[in-house]
């Protein structure tokens, strides 16, 4: 459904997309992951067309943008990253004038705003103006303006920005609804948790660049370990503790922070009363411990050396 081959987009010295390619068949889920600055909005803005790219090519079901932009883009539905609605009209008049943009009109274009604002909840809301709606109540407005058209790729460049958990839990049910009819889906986001949620493979991007496209099985296993072992001590470690830790086997590396200790382990059943009963016999009290698996952010810190969240 959407291949993107060797894009680059430059602003003067600055690469802000550099060679990127990746493709998403038909009906599939990829997530652009990453932090703010990574080329994920400038990506999404060339494949729609919206900013002219300084190299690659990009194709939408069967379509170029290079030769065919229009038809392209009756394609693709985008839902922005700024909410793009007009305050002081109602839901459906906006929706009105979005289908209009699109050539839709009469019967046809209600019965589109009819199933749209039913999809993301807001039938009942109509007639009211957006003006009193939730930063949430807006940010399904919009989807539901990506979707009268009925295009077949929909781009979301991170539409949970700023809405409380029920409203990202009803975007999530909408997305969900949208993937069990068949669209295929981009999305954008530098929250890992959604797009371990969502996606069927992810695309991570640092700098302009793709540094990981894989299932979220195949990322976490780029992990140094699969889970990770926090132990909170009554005293510092001492270095041959630190040592001994470090060559037990199943022990993939040991951060010592204060009196926290952080080891990446194979196996947590196993490994964890082994790394306690080294602890006890130093003599340092246990205060407590937790465990989790590896996550996207953890395989981001090994591929870039930094948050999913830094700028």
């Amino acid at each position: 459904m959407l291949q993107v081959e060797h894009l680059v987009k430059r602003y003067g010295d600055r690469i802000a997309v550099d060679d990127v390619s990746f493709k998403v068949e038909q009906g599939q889920t990829i997530g652009l992951l990453g932090p703010n600055g990574a080329g994920k909005t400038t990506t999404l803005s060339m494949i729609t067309g919206l900013t002219p790219p300084d190299g690659g090519a990009i194709n939408v079901g069967g379509s170029s943008l290079a030769t065919d932009p229009d038809g392209v883009k009756r394609k693709i539905g985008l839902v922005p990253q700024e909410i793009a609605l007009y305050e002081e009209t109602t839901a459906r008049a906006n929706l009105q004038v979005f289908g209009a943009l699109y050539g839709m009109k009469g019967d046809a274009l209600e019965h589109a705003i009819d199933e749209a604002l039913t999809l993301v909840g807001l039938a009942d809301r109509a007639g009211d103006k957006v003006a009193t709606f939730s930063g949430g109540m807006k940010r399904r407005l919009n989807i539901a303006g990506a979707l009268l058209h009925d295009p077949e790729l929909i781009l979301l460049d991170e539409p949970t920005v700023g809405v409380d958990p029920q409203s990202r839990n009803a975007i999530f049910d909408n997305l969900a609804e949208l993937r069990r009819r068949g669209k295929t889906l981009v999305y954008t986001t530098h929250y890992m948790e959604e797009a371990e949620r969502l996606c069927d493979r992810i695309v991570v991007m640092d700098h302009g660049r793709i540094m990981a496209d894989d299932t979220l099985a195949g990322l976490l296993a780029r992990a140094p370990a699969p889970n990770r072992l926090a132990v909170d001590l009554a005293g510092a470690p001492s270095a041959a503790l630190i040592e001994r830790l470090r060559g037990m086997a199943g022990v993939h590396g040991v951060a010592v922070e204060g009196e926290r200790l952080s080891l990446g382990v194979d196996d947590l059943l196993s490994t964890t009363s082994q790394v306690l009963q080294t602890v006890s016999a130093e003599g340092i009290a246990v205060r407590g411990f937790a465990s989790e698996r590896a996550n996207l952010e953890s395989v981001f810190l090994t591929l870039t050396g930094r948050s999913l969240r830094d700028e």
